[in-house]
């Protein structure tokens, strides 16, 4: 195309000439400044092209190079708190996975609820109080892979907008009124006909990072069959999306608590901390035996693991109110909190039957808010929108 573009100018210029009456020193002096000119520009169109993403961007995975071409809103939350003598006041949202159940024959497609309330705190004494909306908003799709769809796991804002993962299609969706299809990752390397299982997510630098489980990908029965969950994804706010090995940085959360395969670790809440510059990571599930399907379920985990920004550095604190069968699936940090304060949801998956709780604690290990019970629909993403 370059070349085509640098002959067209040479061709038209030459045929000036030739109608003006023959080539002067000036007339090939002109046209070798012009050409320099359009080289010049070309080059600069194509660097800055590159650099956006695929070049400069992820040169040692460090995206600053990027943040004033994507021109990032960094609007968080979307609705702003509302500040009263009592307190401040924070709209919420949660969305559901409802696994098998998300298959609607009355809506003749796939379905997850969104469910809105509002968070209150008191900065002085850090009590905290939480009410949902009567109604849910029903997100529906017909996007499935195998009869199975929109089993959404992590509900995030980035760049100005809140998105949700369906961690069977690999699809991200844009809520809105509606789930509307974004992007769509893919398993592990992304060299994959397998949709990537998307458990967690967060924003780093302007850039979204979205993870799945964080263990290898086993039988039943614990028997190893890959590593694909253990790749995370990077995406810009074009939606270009890079895939990234991060075996190792899971290995070191695990490791922390004295965990090596075929013991595990399965992680569905991560989030970045610009203000700590630092990775906190609340695994669901974990244990130093082998996986095993059916005793899974009573292996939920009570850390809150802390890693320095290479992962060299990972500290381990201990959390209150432990129940084998709930485990951690989501957690922001309460904006205004300086990154202190975490209200995070539980889930039960045990003999069939879900639930979900919401809880609050401070990062040192503090409970603020003991489990409270939303319902029993698996809730898998929550955020302050």
């Amino acid at each position: 195309m370059f070349l085509s573009l640098l002959g067209d100018w040479k061709y038209a210029f030459r045929i000036f000439s030739l109608h003006r009456g023959g080539i002067s020193p000036i007339r090939i002096y002109n046209l070798h400044l012009i050409t320099v000119i359009v080289i010049l520009v070309i080059t600069f169109f194509l660097y800055n092209y590159l650099s956006t993403f695929n070049t400069v961007c992820y040169e040692n995975d460090k995206l600053m190079s990027c943040l004033d071409y994507y021109k990032y809103n960094s609007t968080y939350p979307l609705t702003a708190p509302i500040t009263r003598p009592t307190g401040i006041s924070y709209r919420i949202a949660i969305i559901s996975d409802l696994d098998l159940e998300a298959q609607s024959l009355l809506h003749k497609s796939w379905i997850s609820f969104l469910k809105k309330g509002i968070l209150s705190w008191d900065p002085h004494n850090d009590k905290i109080h939480i009410s949902w909306e009567k109604n849910e908003l029903l997100l529906s799709s017909s996007f499935v892979i195998n009869d199975r769809g929109m089993e959404l796991s992590e509900l995030i804002t980035f760049d100005g907008r809140l998105l949700s993962f369906d961690d069977r299609t690999g699809i991200v969706y844009d809520i809105e009124d509606k789930a509307y299809p974004w992007i769509i990752l893919i398993d592990g390397d992304g060299r994959s006909s397998k949709g990537f299982k998307s458990e967690w997510a967060t924003v780093k630098n302007n850039f979204l990072y979205v993870g799945s489980i964080g263990k290898e990908w086993t039988s039943s029965s614990g028997e190893f069959i890959h590593n694909n969950p253990m790749w995370i994804k990077i995406i810009s706010p074009r939606g270009e999306v890079k895939s990234v090995n991060w075996i190792n940085n899971y290995k070191k959360l695990r490791q922390a608590v004295n965990i090596e395969f075929p013991g595990y670790m399965i992680h569905e809440s991560g989030v970045w901390s610009n203000i700590h510059k630092c990775w906190f990571f609340i695994p669901r599930r974990c244990s130093v035996k082998q996986y095993n399907e059916t005793e899974d379920e009573k292996m939920s985990c009570n850390v809150l693991l802390k890693a320095d920004e290479e992962f060299n550095y990972v500290t381990v604190t201990q959390l209150n109110n432990w129940i084998p069968i709930r485990g951690f699936s989501s957690f922001k940090f309460l904006p205004g909190s300086e990154d202190r304060i975490i209200i995070a949801l539980k889930t039960e998956e045990y003999q069939s039957q879900t639930a979900t709780y919401i809880t609050a604690f401070t990062i040192n290990g503090k409970l603020l808010l003991p489990d409270l019970k939303i319902g029993d629909y698996k809730y898998e993403g929550f955020e302050f929108i």
